[in-house]
C-alpha cells in the first residue's frame, strides 16, 4: 500500500523545523478604517448650494468656512460633525432629492450663466422655484423634456451613460430619405474622431420637403443626433426631446414645469419617498386640478399628465394622470396598451405644475410649426 505523503516519517538526524510564526493582529482600526465624509464641494452641490464646479469657485473666492477656517482649496472631506458657513451664513441642511420635468422652448440656452447674453431657461424658470440644475443639456435651436434637480448627486447620477436610460427625440429633417441611409447610425458611427454609440432609428413619415423620425440615444454627446444625420447626408430643421429614460414630455406646454411625484422617484431611482412640499398657507387638498394658485403668470397647480408614449408627438400622451386614475367626471380612460415608458409597469404619477412666463423663443403653442404642434393631428382636434 503507497503512503500519502504526510504519512512519510521523519528523516533520522534531521534537525526540527522552527514553529511558523503567527500572524500578528491588525493594527488599531486607524489603518483600515475607510476614510469618511464627503468632498465639501459636493456636500455644497447636495445642500443646494450651488454646482460643483460653482462650489469650488466659491472656495477659491474664500466665501466658505469649516469649522471657522475659511477654505482656499476644495480638497477637503467634511463629516455631518463640522461647522460649514458659506458668506458668513451656516449651512442648511440637505433637502430630500426632487426632480421636474421642464418643456424648454427654443431659442434658450441651456447654462446659469451665458456669456453673450442670451437668454437662458433659468431666466424663464417659475419664481417660487427652489434652486435647481439641469440634467444634460439642450442646445438654442432645441426644445422638449429638460429634467431639473435640487440635487448634484443625483443630477450626476442620471448624466452618466451607465445608467443605460435611452433618451428619444422627434426629429424633422429635410429632404426625402429612404430607411437603408440610417443603416450607419444603427450600427454605431464615427464623426470628427468622435465614436457615436447605435441609435435606435425609425422613419415615420414624409411630410413634404421634410421627413419625421424617431431617434433613440443613450449617450447624449454634443449636437450627437445633429452631427450624425450630417455624416448621412441631412440637415435637421427641427428637434424635440420627448422622453428621457422612464420620464416623458407628455401633455406640458412650453415653458411649463412639473414636479415627479416623491412615490415615482422611489419607484424608478429608488430614493425614499418623503412628502411634497406645499405652498405657505395652502392647506392640504385646497388647490384642485385646473385652478390656478396665486396670481396669473406666477404660478399655477394641476395634475401633470406626467409620462405618455415615447415615441409619439409632442401634444401627446399614451396614459392617463393619477386623477385620471380615479375615473374623476370628465377624465379619460387609459391610454392604448403597450405605451412605452414607466408606465410600461405602472400609470405614471407627476405633481403638481408651476406655469412660468412665456418666452418669446418660438410660436405660440397650437401655432402652425409652434412646438406644441404634432406633426399629423389626430382627428377631432387634440387631445386634452
Amino acid at each position: 500500500m503507497s503512503r500519502r505523503p504526510t504519512d512519510t516519517p521523519a528523516r533520522t538526524g534531521a534537525a526540527p523545523r522552527p514553529p511558523k510564526a503567527k500572524a500578528s493582529p491588525l493594527p488599531p482600526a486607524a489603518e483600515t478604517a475607510k476614510p469618511s465624509g464627503d468632498r465639501i464641494a459636493k456636500v455644497l452641490s447636495r445642500a443646494g448650494v450651488a454646482s460643483r464646479r460653482d462650489a469650488e469657485r466659491m472656495i477659491a473666492e474664500g466665501r466658505v468656512s469649516v469649522n471657522g477656517k475659511v477654505l482656499d482649496s476644495p480638497a477637503l472631506d467634511v463629516t455631518p460633525k463640522d461647522r460649514i458657513t458659506v458668506d458668513g451664513a451656516p449651512l442648511a441642511p440637505p433637502e430630500p432629492p426632487r426632480v421636474w420635468l421642464y418643456h424648454k422652448p427654443e431659442g434658450l440656452v441651456t447654462t446659469a450663466r451665458d456669456e453673450q447674453g442670451r437668454a437662458t431657461v433659468f431666466d424663464h424658470l417659475p419664481e417660487d422655484l427652489p434652486r435647481v440644475m439641469t440634467v444634460g443639456r439642450l442646445d438654442l435651436n432645441s426644445e422638449g423634456l429638460l429634467l431639473l434637480t435640487n440635487d448634484g448627486g443625483l443630477k450626476r447620477r442620471l448624466e452618466l451613460p451607465s445608467t443605460g436610460w435611452l433618451r428619444k427625440y422627434r426629429v424633422r429633417v429635410n429632404g426625402r430619405p429612404e430607411d437603408s441611409q440610417f443603416e450607419p447610425l444603427r450600427k454605431g458611427i464615427v464623426v470628427d474622431g468622435e465614436n457615436f454609440q447605435p441609435m435606435t432609428v425609425s422613419l415615420d413619415r414624409q411630410q413634404g420637403a421634410n421627413a419625421w423620425l424617431t431617434i433613440g440615444i443613450r449617450e447624449g454627446r454634443n449636437r450627437e443626433i445633429r452631427r450624425a444625420m450630417e455624416a448621412v447626408g441631412l440637415a435637421v430643421n427641427r428637434l424635440i426631446r420627448v422622453s428621457y429614460g422612464p420620464f416623458q414630455l407628455g401633455e406640458l406646454k412650453p415653458g411649463e414645469v412639473a414636479e415627479i411625484r416623491p412615490r415615482m422617484l422611489k419607484d424608478q431611482l429608488g430614493l425614499d419617498e418623503t412628502p411634497m412640499p406645499r405652498p405657505e398657507g395652502t392647506p392640504r387638498g385646497a388647490v384642485k386640478a385646473g385652478t390656478r394658485a396665486g396670481p396669473a403668470g406666477k404660478s399655477a397647480s394641476r395634475t401633470a399628465t406626467g409620462t405618455g408614449a415615447g415615441t409619439g408627438a409632442p401634444g401627446k400622451t399614451g396614459t392617463t394622470s393619477a386623477a385620471a386614475e380615479r375615473r374623476q367626471p370628465g377624465a379619460k380612460g387609459p391610454g392604448k396598451p403597450g405605451a412605452k415608458g414607466a408606465t410600461a409597469q405602472g400609470r405614471s404619477r407627476t405633481g403638481d405644475v408651476a406655469s412660468g412666463p412665456r418666452t418669446g423663443g418660438g410660436p405660440k403653442p397650437g401655432a402652425r410649426g409652434g412646438p406644441t404642434q404634432s406633426p399629423r393631428p389626430p382627428k377631432g382636434g387634440p387631445r386634452r
